[in-house]
């Protein structure tokens, strides 16, 4: 009886892997077949039909999932015209389609995949790391506080608190429009990075208004801006009481 009863949870358990791998393969083969067609319809005006590139758009072949989810999720893409850089803006695709289009474009060739839930815990990461690396990778286009920054030839740097933790790890991971590649720094520095951009989202102000954290110049402009006002006013106001 026990050998029997032994047998026939094995047998169960093969049948029951088998199956939940078939339903998987299924799964996986529908999302690419439908990331295919939505590609088709809306991508390969720009990309081609096979993703290759034209005059109008980079090819697309080993960028992976994470690229494609970066820009779909962000509504960088598709553009809503040719420009010197794809804006932010809200996305065309929800979460389905995105997971479909990045599913399609990773099946083409290997890239970087989709960072997952443990990818983006910083649970065990140093914010004071995070800290140093933000400064030396980060900071001299994003600005010191995360807020963006100009560039050359009419680009950017976009403001980072508009990311999400996905996005920004994914920008690290893909290197998107004018940022490198983060390929020297380890799953514990991004990590790290990605604590600090963090706080910086929840960073208090003790000493008042931000101003948009803009840095010293801004903020420097606004005081003196706002101070001589004030002088001036209380001068005119002093005139005209004398007389």
């Amino acid at each position: 009886m026990i050998l029997a009863l032994a047998i026939t949870a094995l047998a169960y358990t093969i049948i029951t892997s088998n199956t939940q791998r078939v339903s998987a393969l299924v799964a996986s083969e529908t999302t690419v077949e439908r990331g295919k067609a939505l590609f088709a319809e809306g991508c390969s005006s720009c990309h081609g039909l096979q993703a290759a590139g034209t005059t109008d758009g980079p090819s697309l072949i080993g960028v992976g999932a994470a690229a494609v989810d970066f820009q779909v999720s962000s509504g960088r893409m598709p553009m809503a015209a040719l420009g010197m850089q794809a804006m932010r803006k809200a996305p065309i695709y929800d979460e389905e389609e995105t997971a479909a289009l990045a599913a399609y474009v990773a099946s083409l060739a290997p890239g970087p995949a989709i960072p997952t839930d443990m990818d983006l815990d910083t649970s065990t990461a140093d914010l004071a790391v995070g800290n140093q690396l933000f400064a030396v990778n980060c900071a001299q286009c994003h600005n010191f506080a995360g807020e963006g920054g100009a560039l050359t030839q009419g680009k950017y740097a976009p403001n980072l608190m508009a990311a999400n933790d996905r996005q920004v790890y994914e920008a690290m991971i893909t290197g998107p429009q004018n940022m490198p590649v983060f390929s020297t720094l380890s799953s514990d520095q991004k990590k790290a990075i990605l604590k600090y951009v963090q706080y910086l989202r929840n960073a208090p102000n003790p000493g008042g208004a931000d101003l948009g954290r803009l840095g010293p110049v801004t903020e420097g402009l606004f005081a003196w801006t706002f101070g001589f006002g004030l002088l001036i006013a209380a001068a005119i106001w002093i005139g005209a009481k004398a007389k």
